[in-house]
């Protein structure tokens, strides 16, 4: 997975990320800010996910993202 692409992208990102997971806040995104590691430590703390579950959901969300 070529995460460097949400990265680069992560103004563009932002929204379909809001889309995904509503409960994140604009600050959490701003905090985010592209990272893998803190979007992952936000939906664990947001959603009660374990890190497991929140690494897959996002390997399946990025998965059906039309690059």
């Amino acid at each position: 997975m070529d995460w460097n692409r949400v990265e680069g992208n992560w103004k563009q990102v932002k929204g379909k990320i809001k889309e995904q997971w509503g409960k994140l806040t604009d600050d959490d995104l701003e905090k985010i800010a592209g990272k893998r590691d803190q979007l992952e430590g936000k939906l664990q703390e947001r959603y009660g996910l374990q890190k497991d579950r929140a690494k897959s959901d996002i390997d399946d969300w990025y998965g059906r993202q039309k690059w």
